[in-house]
Formats: C-alpha cells, structure tokens, sequence
C-alpha cells in the first residue's frame, strides 16, 4: 500500500512539474517571429514618448519582467528590448503607474487594453483611432491568464 501512494505521489509530482515546465515553454516554442530592429527603430521614429522598463519593480520577479525603451504615438507602441516569456500577454494603457499586480486590480477598470503581445524581444502593438495616449499615463504589460503583473513604465 505504501508503494503504490509513493508511486501516485511521484508520479503526480512528475506530472505537475512537466505541466509547469510546458506552460512556460510553449509561448517560448511557438512565438512568432519578432519584428527585427531595423522595423522597430522605423516605427518609433515620431513618438511622442519614450520610457525604460526595468526588472526592478515590486510586481516583477525571476519569472515576470521586462526591459527596454519603449515609444509611444498616437498610432502605436514601440518595445525594443526583453520581456520574460509567457502565454496570453496583454498591453494596457493606465491612468496612474502601478507596478504590482493589486495596483493594476484596482485600476483595471479604466485601463484600456491595445492588444495582445505575441513576440518577447520586441513588439508593435497599434493604437485604436477612439484611444487617446494623453488620456493615461502608463504602459503595462499584464499577463492575462494567470493575473501576473509583467512590468510597466509611466510616459508622462
């Protein structure tokens, strides 16, 4: 009897670690291809700002950050730079910077969500023609499926 819970213990272990290790693989494995920098430096010429991300912030950790410049216009964001690999990545614009995951919560309600963000070393996300960028004063990247807090950087 005490082998056979060892066995389902184990194996169950194996089980959850190989369904952990595949959540975090499978955006790595089927990312498309990422604009290269000659497109991104194209579409940020005329932004209107541009703001660092850093991993030091209080939501961010080992597994949720990111880094870089981006640059905002009216017709579009810019990241040049790093984000940490994971499914279902959205791009908010935010009132106030918030840089944990209860700070976004509160505010979710009068963020806008531009997009979804599909690449990890760079990305264009368009503006919708009805989103004014000078309406909010942060961009944040938020994690969608599992409620993550990935990083954000306050333009203005």
């Amino acid at each position: 009897m005490i082998r056979l819970i060892l066995l389902l213990c184990s194996h169950g272990a194996m089980l959850a670690a190989g369904f952990a290790l595949g959540v975090y693989f499978l955006p790595i494995l089927t990312e498309p291809q990422g604009p290269d920098e000659a497109v991104l430096a194209e579409a940020a010429q005329g932004a209107q700002y541009e703001v660092s991300l850093t991993r030091d912030l209080a939501g961010s950790d080992f597994l949720h950050w990111g880094e870089g410049t981006v640059s905002i216009s009216p017709q579009r964001i810019v990241h040049k730079g790093e984000l940490s690999p994971g499914p279902d990545y959205k791009l908010y614009l935010v009132k106030e910077f918030v840089e944990d995951e209860a700070g976004f919560l509160e505010l979710k309600d009068t963020a806008v969500q531009l997009g979804d963000i599909k690449t990890f070393d760079g990305f264009i996300v368009d503006v919708p023609a009805d989103v004014s960028i000078d309406d909010y004063t942060t961009v944040l990247v938020w994690c969608e499926a599992f409620g993550e807090f990935i990083t954000a950087a306050k333009y203005r």
